[in-house]
């Protein structure tokens, strides 16, 4: 039967394993920091970038607005009949397009002069722990954003009295943009509907406006003092 032999190992030999295992724990921290830390980053990326991007388009539109580039009377044509009023609403889809183009380069133009920021972001707030939240030393991540955009202009129709339509050119921009952060990428989309332009349009008022409610128990009352009323 062999004996077991026991091997001495020098200070130095005794001084690297301990370093492998160390150098391991650390990686192995690091590992879970990482992954604990992606979800927060990812959420607090997508709120920055939402947030400057709405304050961009609702720039761009203003500016647009500002600029004159913005009129009602050139986007739509209201034709009327033989006695004044209203018959139909033509848009000029030509100017339409035209503004539409404008304002997405505009989008895009800003968008390109904030690509890249830096997130400064607590010690506390990546431990996940809400007593933690913002709290300690701030860590800088360099994130980059590259985004497209679309703008597109539409046409609504609300009532706002009687025989009295409002008419809307609302502005729908949707902007996707693409989050590049250390390791990872993420994704956002934000969208924004706004008025660029509004009115009222009137129509002949009627000679006699009858209410008709929807609950049962008004509606034959309503019924009734009509029939008295009109024969």
């Amino acid at each position: 039967m062999k004996r077991l032999r026991y091997v001495r190992l020098s200070a130095g030999r005794r001084a690297a394993i301990w370093g492998v295992f160390l150098l391991a724990a650390v990686m192995g921290l690091l590992c879970v920091a990482v992954l604990h830390m992606k979800p927060i980053l990812t959420n607090l990326a997508a709120a920055s970038v939402s947030n400057t991007v709405n304050r961009i388009v609702v720039t761009a539109v203003y500016d647009a607005v500002s600029a004159g580039e913005v009129d009602y009377d050139d986007l739509v044509h209201l034709e009327k009949d033989q006695s004044g009023h209203v018959a139909a609403v033509r848009s000029d889809m030509a100017a339409f397009n035209r503004l539409q183009s404008r304002i997405a380069d505009s989008i895009l133009q800003r968008l390109s002069e904030v690509s890249t920021r830096e997130l400064e972001i607590p010690v506390g707030t990546l431990t996940g722990s809400s007593l933690l939240a913002g709290r300690g030393p701030c860590i800088r991540i360099r994130m980059q954003a590259v985004g497209s955009t679309t703008a597109k202009l539409r046409n609504a129709f609300t009532a706002a009295g009687i025989n009295q339509t409002k008419h809307q050119i609302l502005l729908d921009v949707t902007v996707q943009m693409s989050i590049l952060l250390p390791g990872f990428r993420t994704s956002t989309q934000v969208s924004n509907e706004i008025t660029v332009a509004e009115t009222i349009i009137i129509g002949s008022v009627p000679d006699t406006y009858t209410y008709f409610s929807t609950t049962p128990e008004e509606a034959e009352q309503y019924a009734e003092d009509y029939i008295m009323n009109n024969g």
